[in-house]
């Protein structure tokens, strides 16, 4: 018992394992009891595969497969044939989310004939089954499962949809201003000698008129009849034609009036780089500025209300000092999808730029690795810093739109990530894919859920438009048991003897990083023969300041590939790790008014004061009975 206890004490401070009291878990794959059920996805209805929605119509940017089965046996199966439609259909459907798992892609229905095909033809049950259903399908999208793409097709889409949306009205509003500008040119022309020429009233006529009417004759009458009409100003038709040459040649918005000239191909608004996309808007913003200008004074225009004397000296000094946000909120948005691992010291200024000038950017920021190298060095772990650095900096800016989230959550943020869009300011979305590719045989969609319920990337949003405090702000609620430092899910197994335990389990870092085969090393596995007293959860373990030599040591629950019960033990250094992770998170529910010190604080002061306030009245009440 001794020398067992004193290996495991060694391991736990030093890392290294003495004799064959420990086991190594390489190659044991081993992973957390909590994740015991989880080994194949593709046979659980969970959120993903997500189907995207092109439909102007509707406002979401996606649909999970399971919801659109649900809603489609909703309508059709009834009566009858119902459980049987419904049994035939729930096979489809994990039909095309092991495609999906797979690596196909493409649109529902695609995948969806493509899936039937081969159970339709063997029963004829079946078959009726999948074409009521068929028929009842009314909505189509790119079918993408939780993978490394995922954050950055989704986030993609939904810029896409809300920049259709967005840019419509401003769209239409050139296009309209163009369509008055021309109709004021060829009023002016009309109005001119040259418009009431001879050859040009014949030319407004056709080939069989055009040999009925005396157009000298109508000309001369023309030039009589309007001949105290004011004629056009020069300086008018001049600027007039320098607004529509500025409305047709900017290429921030495709237009569909001209006239004549050839219209310029429209800006790209995606970006692979901050500093690409921030030179893109430096470059374009004197168009942008001129573009503005234009539309105020062809407004004015239009209406007739323009007077040289009193514009000219304001358009002449218009965007000297920059452009107003709001009027660069009708712009599109400019949309960056990079790598965190390509987050160089150029890219880092550029974004801190971009966030802090409340630029109209939307920036997604796709961590696949939390795995880092301190920047102190000597060995030390560093979990998932480089996010929490990036979400810090950019919600203490105030004016940024900031969602954090693992990929594995997007679909459940979905209406968040259009608030996002929608935001009239610079919004960064921080995602952690979970495809880092070295995760020992979890796939990337319970890798991200992991790292989300471990604490290592917690959801948050902050939305500075939502209100006028934290508390309307900030928002952790999306985490799982947001109010725990680490959440607690029923564990079930079976023991020696036979008989069904449960138990309580949390989720920790540690749990997280025993997922990771490159940490190997941090954790050893006992033998049976060898679980003792001395032994304790690793949640116990973090509550435990010891000195000295520690009288007991951390363990996981893990089960192996044959789901047998494992236990194995830690090391210092990830007790560590999990207590700095602990107290990023406490910090976290503090800006989320959960657990906070001031508000508890301040409870405990009206306690106390209630309390005093109630001691003394009784002092008071006992002296008045004494005094009768």
């Amino acid at each position: 018992m001794e020398a067992d206890l004193q290996s495991q004490v060694a391991f736990y401070l030093t890392g290294r394992s003495a004799g064959d009291l420990l086991d190594a878990v390489d190659g044991l794959g081993l992973r957390p009891a909590l994740l015991a059920g989880y080994r194949d996805l593709t046979a659980l209805r969970y959120d993903f595969p997500l189907v995207l929605i092109e439909d102007p119509a509707e406002d979401a940017i996606a649909h999970s497969l399971s919801g659109l089965m649900d809603g489609l046996l909703d309508g059709i199966a009834k009566g009858e044939d119902g459980d049987r439609i419904r049994k035939h259909v729930l096979r489809l459907e994990q039909e095309i989310r092991a495609m999906a798992a797979g690596g196909e892609s493409g649109l529902l229905s695609s995948l969806w004939d493509k899936a039937a095909a081969p159970l339709a033809s063997a029963d004829k049950l079946v078959a009726d089954s999948l074409a009521r259903a068929r028929a009842a399908l009314k909505t189509d999208g790119e079918v993408i499962d939780c993978d490394e793409g995922l954050p950055s097709r989704l986030i993609e889409h939904a810029w896409n949809k809300a920049q259709k949306k967005k840019t419509l009205k401003f769209s239409e509003e050139i296009n309209r201003l163009a369509l008055r500008l021309a109709d004021v040119l060829k009023a002016d022309f009309v109005n001119s000698a040259a418009g009431r020429s001879a050859d040009n009233l014949k030319s407004g006529f056709g080939a069989t008129e055009a040999d009925t009417f005396d157009f000298d004759a109508m000309s001369n009458f023309l030039k009589k009849s309007v001949a105290r009409i004011t004629p056009p100003e020069e300086g008018r038709r001049k600027r007039i034609r320098r607004l529509l040459s500025v409305l047709e040649s900017q290429r921030f918005l495709p237009i569909s009036v001209g006239t004549g000239g050839k219209v310029a191909k429209p800006y790209s608004f995606a970006f692979e780089s901050c500093a690409s996309a921030l030179r893109a808007y430096k470059e374009r913003l004197p168009e942008a500025i001129e573009l503005t200008r234009t539309i105020a004074i062809a407004e004015l225009e239009v209406k007739g209300e323009y007077r040289e004397s009193m514009h000219d000296p304001i358009f002449e000094a218009f965007g000297e000092n920059g452009m107003d946000p709001n009027d660069m909120s009708v712009f599109p948005d400019y949309l960056v999808c990079v790598n965190a691992a390509k987050m160089q010291a150029e890219e880092n200024q550029s974004l801190t730029e971009i966030l802090t000038a409340v630029l109209p950017m939307k920036v997604l920021v796709q961590t696949d690795d939390v795995f880092e190298e301190s920047p102190a060095g000597g060995g030390q772990l560093a979990i998932g810093w480089r996010s929490r650095q990036l979400a810090s900096m950019a919600i203490g800016l105030n004016a940024v739109f900031v969602l954090q989230s693992a990929s594995s959550n997007l679909y459940r943020f979905r209406d968040r990530v259009v608030r996002g869009f929608a935001y009239q300011g610079p919004a960064l979305f921080s995602v952690f894919s979970g495809a880092s590719g070295k995760a020992s045989g979890l796939p990337p969609y319970l890798a991200a859920a992991a790292a989300m319920e471990s604490r290592v990337f917690p959801a948050l949003t902050y939305d500075p438009s939502a209100g006028p405090d934290w508390a309307s702000r900030f928002s952790l609620e999306e985490n799982a048991q947001s109010d725990h430092d680490w959440p607690l899910q029923v564990f079930a197994y079976e023991d020696s003897e036979h008989q069904r335990v449960l138990e309580n389990v949390a989720f920790t870092l540690v749990d997280f990083v025993m997922c990771d085969r490159r940490h190997a090393r941090h954790f050893a596995r006992i033998p049976r023969a060898k679980w003792n007293g001395s032994m304790i959860p690793v949640v116990e373990s973090l509550d435990r300041e010891t000195r000295g030599l520690p009288d007991k040591v951390p363990f996981l629950l893990m089960v192996d590939g044959s789901n047998v019960l494992q236990k194995v033990i830690v090391g210092e250094k990830l007790i560590r790790e999990a207590r700095r992770c602990r107290e990023m998170w406490r910090s976290l529910q503090e800006l989320g008014g959960i657990n906070n010190s001031h508000a508890q604080r301040l409870l405990e002061r009206e306690r106390k004061a209630w309390e005093d306030e109630r001691k003394t009245w009784e002092e008071q009440k006992q002296k008045e009975i004494e005094a009768r």
